[in-house]
């Protein structure tokens, strides 16, 4: 059995303007942290910002090894809570507004594609025209 695109998530990391620079969209729901270190992997960026979801040891470890600054609140269960910047997270809107392109295609807001790969494609054709419209 296949997973169809009403289940898939969409991973995005976007670039210091806002316009996506990589998409992963996993079959089925998986954790955000699960995602996170095949979707900063090769990226080079001098601070990676994210939510609390992406609060894991494996994804503070990998932005350290690539000399990224962690700005990702920590999650409230943690037992010693970290410093982040706040003043830097709140730049993460413009991920947020990201996702708010994405979804003013109708094709990507209601996951319309009955297989993961066509909605994969979908965000991606939506990715490309966003790019096209500052190029």
């Amino acid at each position: 059995p296949h997973k169809r695109g009403l289940n898939s998530k969409i991973h995005l990391a976007v670039d210091a303007h806002g316009m996506p620079v990589r998409i992963i969209v996993p079959e089925g729901t998986r954790a955000d942290c699960k995602e996170a270190c095949a979707l900063i992997d090769g990226l080079s960026a001098g601070a990676l910002l994210a939510d609390r979801g992406y609060d894991t040891e494996n994804i503070l470890r990998k932005a350290g090894e690539s000399g990224c600054q962690v700005v990702i609140p920590p999650k409230k269960s943690r037992k010693i809570l970290r410093n982040y910047d706040r003043e830097l997270y709140k730049v993460r809107h413009l991920v947020e507004n990201a996702f708010l392109h994405l979804k003013r295609w109708r094709g990507v807001a209601t996951r319309y594609a009955k297989r993961c790969s066509s909605f994969l494609a979908a965000v991606q054709i939506r990715c490309i025209s966003l790019w096209a419209n500052i190029i």
